[in-house]
């Protein structure tokens, strides 16, 4: 079964938070959540649909199926982030990326409906990403991997997410454009 994630992160949530704080560095995470769509939208002018859902590397993802999997994340993280807003430290429960890849037969579906359904998403999402005030940002969720998040930190977390997988995406690319 294809696989993007590394043992260590399932099994260390603080070397996966870590990593992703590392990628973002000092950037505002709202910019880069703003960015990603226009990323993704010029990888798919580059790259035909049957480039994109070659398999680059045995046991990995295809790059369909990462924007398929950042097109889960933004839907997922967008029901996460309502209901910390929402309710008292709610738990928030973990997906299996694996599953909800293979499951909803991601590499089969066109590269543009996973785009237009990523970017709709990060719209509806960036616009209450801001307008949380600093007090929103300091509600906590319980997540059942990971335990307590603030919405500030999921918000540099996903910033974080995405750009790993825009690293990864340019990576396969690259591997599938010499190979």
């Amino acid at each position: 079964m294809p696989t993007t994630t590394s043992r260590v992160e399932l099994n260390d949530p603080q070397a996966y938070r870590s990593k992703l704080f590392k990628l973002l560095g000092e950037r505002d995470p709202l910019e880069v959540l703003a960015e990603t769509p226009k990323i993704l939208e010029r990888i798919l002018r580059e790259h035909s649909a049957e480039t994109l859902r070659r398999r680059p590397f045995e046991g990995k993802w295809t790059p369909n199926e990462i924007i398929g999997h950042l097109a889960d994340t933004e839907w997922t993280y967008g029901y996460r982030i309502r209901t910390i807003l929402c309710d008292e430290q709610p738990t928030i429960v973990g997906m299996d990326q694996e599953k909800w890849v293979s499951r909803q037969s991601h590499n089969d579906r066109e590269p543009a409906e996973l785009l237009e359904a990523f970017r709709t998403l990060r719209r509806l999402n960036l616009q209450l990403w801001r307008r949380m005030s600093p007090s929103d940002l300091q509600r906590l969720g319980r997540h059942s991997e990971r335990g307590p998040e603030s919405l500030e930190l999921m918000l540099r977390m996903e910033a974080g997410h995405d750009l790993s997988h825009i690293d990864q995406l340019t990576r396969y690319l690259a591997a599938l454009e010499k190979g």
